[in-house]
């Protein structure tokens, strides 16, 4: 595929870090990071589940404007209106590992009645981009082309701004249900679109957590847990409601569903989840060592803050019953009842969570994983995070960045079936106040035209950088 500039020798390109004179970034991209979050909150593509979704037109929309760019965009389907775009931009150093930078097409659904605004506008009001999106994650799609067009527009005027590595774009179907659509087709069927890709980034990371007054925090993503949605089934004996039952069906499920609702589990740190308590307790001015015996994790906690939701969610394997199913009539006792739990695993406790299912099911109620990924890590202390850290930390320098495990998952996981390490980066400087995690899949949802012009800049940056 072409490259964004044109071929010229290696020596006449500048390699190595680029400063912040030499930014492509224009006016016209900072007005394209607004202008194509909004569009893409218009071009509904809900995901509902079990294939109620058609990304087709949101697929188009990007792959016409990365074609503008000078680019070659593929569009591939396992069905079709569930598309992905995937693009390749050539370095200047064919012999270097290529990056993946990657973002879904689909959103979760909204419910109009429930909102200020109509979610599916793109409203922009006050400053504010609004709509289903906005945050989840149209907003990082829309800075990823605003940053790519800024390039090519700056290859015309003979500003020589190409990366070194090749880097791989990726708009994907299917991250709200299962990916089977998206990015695990991808992986599985189309794997040589990313030859040479080591590592990638992606959503849910380098958003502001203003930690009181005065201490804005930047967490980006070095691991997830891994995904286990799990399906019960109890068998029992129908029977006549009026009669004694013994083997309820619904009775067995119900004690195995509240056994694990209540189950507490115990703590297990990772190595990115210790990292990101100790550099949260070293900027409350604490001195901590998570690895040692007599590390008091609740004690630590209480005293982080707000920042204290970083890494609450992310010491422990987790089971959430969420959906149950039984019965077709008030006086007959059903022979079977069946849930689903959403689990989630911490890397390396797979056994421990498998065994410990066993147990709190019991006897009289069985399981499987309705859909399993696996847990992930990446490495804190080299240098692709480094590069990460000084790119927010250049255009926000009051800020600190911290690692950080995320609670659910991303495609990041499918593409790690090709060796790709990912880590969530989709910069974002938020106001005080401004409550990330409640418009995640929240209701308003919405994103700051400030803060998506600090995205393009960082990503501008991070991506010439690395």
């Amino acid at each position: 595929m072409p490259a964004v500039t044109p071929q010229r020798p290696a020596e006449e390109t500048p390699i190595g870090e680029p400063s912040a004179s030499e930014s492509p970034v224009d006016r016209v991209a900072l007005d394209e990071a607004v202008e194509f979050t909004s569009g893409l909150i218009r071009i509904d593509t809900t995901n509902r589940g079990g294939g109620d979704c058609r990304e087709r037109p949101a697929a188009e929309y990007v792959a016409e404007r990365l074609a503008a760019a000078g680019l070659e965009p593929v569009l591939l389907e396992r069905t079709p209106g569930r598309t992905n775009v995937v693009a390749r931009i050539e370095g200047t150093d064919p012999g270097a590992e290529a990056l993946l930078v990657h973002g879904h097409l689909d959103v979760v659904p909204a419910e109009a009645a429930d909102w200020s605004v109509d979610p599916f506008s793109g409203e922009i009001r006050d400053g504010v981009v609004w709509g289903r999106g906005a945050v989840d994650m149209k907003n990082m799609d829309a800075m990823v082309l605003a940053v790519v067009r800024a390039w090519a527009r700056a290859a015309e005027r003979g500003q020589h701004c190409r990366p070194r590595r090749d880097i791989v774009i990726a708009y994907t179907a299917d991250e709200e249900d299962r990916a089977v659509d998206g990015s695990g087709f991808l992986a599985d069927q189309h794997p040589h679109l990313f030859e040479g890709c080591t590592e990638g980034l992606s959503e849910s990371g380098a958003f502001t957590v203003h930690n009181g007054p005065g201490q804005a925090l930047y967490p980006i993503a070095a691991g997830e847990r891994g995904t286990a949605w799990l399906k019960l089934t109890a068998h029992g004996t129908t029977g006549h409601g009026s009669k004694p039952n013994r083997a309820n069906a619904v009775s067995r499920l119900a004690a195995a569903v509240a056994r694990i609702g209540e189950y507490r589990w115990p703590v297990r740190l990772t190595g990115t989840v210790a990292a990101c308590i100790t550099e949260l307790a070293a900027l409350q001015g604490l001195s901590v060592d998570p690895r040692a015996r007599s590390f008091d994790l609740d004690a630590v906690l209480g005293k982080l803050g707000p920042a204290g939701l970083l890494v609450e969610a992310t010491v422990r394997n987790s089971a959430n019953p969420t959906m149950l199913s039984a019965g077709y009539k008030l006086n007959v006792v059903p022979g079977t009842a069946t849930a689903y739990v959403d689990g989630r695993m911490l890397p390396g406790s797979e056994a421990e969570f498998i065994a410990t299912l066993d147990e709190l099911t019991g006897p009289d109620v069985t399981w499987a994983f309705h859909h399993r990924e696996m847990a992930l890590e990446a490495p804190v202390d080299g240098q692709t995070f480094a590069i990460l850290r000084e790119s927010v930390e250049r255009f926000d320098p009051d800020g600190h960045v911290v690692p950080f495990c995320m609670a659910g998952g991303t495609d990041a996981k499918q593409f790690s079936r090709l060796g790709i390490t990912g880590y969530g980066f989709s910069p974002l400087k938020l106001p005080p106040g401004f409550d990330y995690w409640s418009l995640f899949h929240g209701v308003d949802e919405r994103v700051p035209v400030d803060a998506l012009h600090f995205g393009v800049r960082v990503l501008d940056h991070a991506l010439r950088t690395l």
